[in-house]
């Protein structure tokens, strides 16, 4: 059974029971209200306060199912505190079934907002007052962009315990450190926080869900808010202390020649550009060596787009938190 509310006041829920709710946000421009699906897992307990997001971006849906599965393997009679996560945060967007809300903004780089700002403003600014100033801590659940694929990667300030903790905790294939500092909702809050990339856009990948659930009920367990259970760590990721996107300079047909997770070397080729009739235009090199985080999947390249993201390997000299 679901219901529907203006306002979340956690303290008005069920304890040891989890509520299905419709929280009203924002009108469109009909005048009728945008609703977010929300779960909310009140412990038998008092105890923190944990946030879970996902689709922030209309088209990366792999955290909807992680949502779902975490909350399907809650028991909230043995929870401490709260898990309090909204399934899909950007509904224009996803019914859309875009990125980006309409009229081209793109939510995660409008955070905080402002109250009496243009339409993408309102939205961040009254998704911050009404779910997002409730939680201890927040895991914000993403993917790659339509033409691109990602790693199982995070991005977390990794020179603060907390947030480096939560990052290790997911066991992903690469740990980028990257403190929010763009507009992000992770950027907005006051609390540890973590981004989660899972993977790629309009499509479930189950390995990577799987993964990440496991990675959620860790972050519980290290919070005091469930039971902890020995987590099979495995090997360790791969820690990077900055990241850039590669570029086309001209446009063509592209062949992107390293895979997801390939390390490579300085110079190494990357990837090749032809014209409409198959002659080369350009060949790519790596500027320096690292990990390829994300790549383009799309060959469609107009000058400017994007080859791939490249990790730039960490060292003790960057003084980062240690597994």
């Amino acid at each position: 059974m679901t219901t529907e509310t203006d306002e979340l006041v956690l303290d008005a829920f069920e304890q040891a029971a989890v509520t299905k709710c419709w929280l009203r946000l924002v009108d469109n421009a009909l005048g009728r209200p945008i609703r977010l699906p929300v779960l909310v897992a009140r412990g038998a307990r008092p105890g923190p306060v944990l946030g879970v997001t996902a689709a922030v971006h209309g088209d990366e849906v792999n955290g909807i199912p992680i949502i779902h599965q975490l909350f399907q393997k809650l028991d909230p009679r043995k929870l401490k505190g709260t898990v309090l996560a909204v399934a899909v945060v950007n509904v224009p967007a996803y019914e859309a079934h875009t990125r980006r809300a309409p009229y081209g903004f793109d939510l995660n780089h409008h955070f905080p907002g402002r109250a009496d700002g243009n339409a993408i403003e309102v939205y961040a600014h009254t998704l911050l007052r009404k779910v997002f100033d409730r939680v201890d801590a927040l895991v914000d659940l993403h993917t790659a962009s339509r033409g691109r694929s990602n790693s199982l990667y995070v991005r977390a300030d990794m020179t603060r315990e907390p947030t480096a903790r939560m990052a290790y905790l997911q066991r992903p294939q690469i740990i980028l450190h990257n403190p929010a500092s763009d507009g992000t909702l992770r950027g907005a809050l006051d609390v540890p926080a973590i981004t989660v990339e899972v993977g790629n856009p309009s499509r479930f990948q189950r390995d990577f869900i799987r993964r990440s659930v496991v990675g959620l009920r860790a972050v519980l367990g290290e919070r005091g808010m469930m039971a902890r259970r020995p987590v099979a760590m495995g090997e360790p990721p791969v820690l990077c202390a900055s990241s850039h996107w590669i570029y086309t300079q001209e446009g063509g047909l592209l062949d992107v020649l390293v895979g997801l997770g390939d390390q490579i070397d300085q110079g190494q080729p990357i990837a090749r550009l032809v014209d409409a009739f198959g002659d080369l235009r350009r060949s790519y090199e790596a500027p320096h060596a690292g990990i390829v985080i994300g790549r383009a999947v799309d060959p469609v390249a107009a000058a400017g787009a994007r080859i791939l993201h490249l990790g730039r390997l960490a060292s003790a000299e960057d003084g980062f938190v240690a597994r």
